[in-house]
């Protein structure tokens, strides 16, 4: 069970988190993250699990623009080209997480958690998953306009679930 994070989680992502980061470590992977809408959150779950974080090797919080550029080394027309809430971007965003970390395995959730602009989906997330030696995986979810905290949360099913298909 997470520490901090509990009870504001439910049960089966707190199961979740415990399960990846129990397999990552049988597995001798270690894992890291890149977050926009979620903020850090997925970081903190799996550095919140105890006897197991030290699967964590560190995550990457680039909400902006300018973040994603300079901290993942995603090439600036990629953002403006594509949208930082894309496909592209999430890959990117995964790809560059792997190649700036010591980990096996990196994570990345780019999307709108509340509303956007006028032209942008409420809920719609994209998923980045990068493993060295590995094609990287993609994954769109369209949660809805549900509100900042149930998309947040929605998307760590997502994002334990991913992990979980890379690390077998």
């Amino acid at each position: 069970m997470t520490e901090t994070l509990y009870p504001a989680l439910p049960d089966d992502i707190n199961r979740a988190a415990r399960d990846v980061l129990q397999a990552a470590c049988e597995a001798k992977l270690s894992l890291a993250t890149a977050e926009s809408c979620t903020g850090g959150m997925l970081a903190s779950l799996l550095t919140d699990v105890e006897g197991v974080s030290s699967a964590f090797e560190r995550g990457f919080v680039v909400y902006s623009k300018d973040a994603k550029c300079e901290l993942l080394h995603i090439a600036r027309d990629t953002v403006e080209r594509c949208n930082a809430v894309s496909r592209e971007v999430a890959v990117a965003m995964a790809v560059g997480a792997l190649t700036a970390s010591h980990a096996d395995i990196a994570l990345a959730i780019t999307g709108f958690a509340g509303p956007g602009g006028p032209d942008d989906e409420p809920g719609l997330v994209h998923f980045g998953c990068a493993r060295t030696g590995r094609p990287t995986a993609h994954r769109a979810e369209h949660f809805g306009d549900i509100g900042r905290g149930p998309t947040r949360i929605a998307c760590m099913r997502v994002a334990l679930q991913m992990i979980g298909e890379a690390i077998d």
